[in-house]
């Protein structure tokens, strides 16, 4: 008797993946960017973690509510479209077995075995089946809003956190530098893990998030250079 083969998929990730990686590398990237800029305009210590703080608690709370609309709409739509099919299974089941059979055919299975493949599937959860191969929804990659709230919020706190971190311990004449340097590290050991957790290349995944990064906090320090002083 041979034993079932499990698998484990890493497409049932991506829910909770994407909201974290985002949530985490914006709360790195925003607030590393933020207390470079602040820092470059030459103010104090004290100034620059409390901007830094401020800018944590409202990207927090940014990321949670914008995740929660997007990922609600993308819900709801799914929701309409479930709504849709189930209606039509109840007032014409013919035409959509039918219209379940042709996908299978295009597929490449031979008509007969098509529309037997939809009458048992059709059977069982006749909507479960349309939604999975007509509407492409399925149990792994349905929309979470709750989730992706959370995740985003949670992800962004814990990444904004590290180059507050660097503000606390760095001295005031090396903050910029350290927080800079520190932060494009985070960034790349962020852009690793995702990788590894999604099965995409460490190293692509790993320079293109660092590479933004680094962007995005000289364009801020320059800024706050100008600015600082500008005053």
């Amino acid at each position: 008797m041979s034993r079932l083969h499990r698998e484990t998929h890493l497409v049932s990730r991506i829910g909770w993946l994407r909201a974290a990686v985002l949530g985490a590398n914006d709360g790195i990237v925003s607030t590393a960017s933020l207390v470079v800029g602040v820092a470059s305009a030459s103010a104090g210590s004290s100034e620059v973690l409390v901007a830094g703080i401020a800018g944590l608690v409202a990207g927090a709370m940014s990321m949670a509510a914008g995740e929660y609309v997007s990922v609600s709409s993308q819900s709801d739509t799914e929701q309409a479209d479930l709504n849709r099919e189930r209606k039509e299974l109840e007032t014409q089941p013919a035409f959509e077995r039918e219209e379940l059979a042709q996908i299978y055919v295009a597929r490449g299975l031979q008509p007969d075995l098509a529309h037997q493949v939809a009458d048992q599937l059709m059977a069982k959860d006749a909507l479960a089946a349309h939604a999975l191969d007509e509407l492409g929804i399925s149990e792994m990659t349905t929309a979470r809003p709750i989730q992706a709230a959370l995740t985003s919020a949670a992800t962004f706190a814990v990444g904004a956190a590290l180059p507050l971190l660097m503000v606390v311990i760095s001295p005031a004449n090396l903050l910029v530098w350290t927080v800079s340097i520190a932060s494009l590290l985070f960034l790349a050991l962020l852009g690793a893990v995702g990788a590894n957790a999604g099965g995409a290349n460490v190293w692509r995944a790993t320079l293109r998030v660092t590479f933004w990064g680094a962007f995005a906090m000289a364009l801020t320090a320059g800024i706050g250079a100008v600015v600082g002083t500008a005053i």
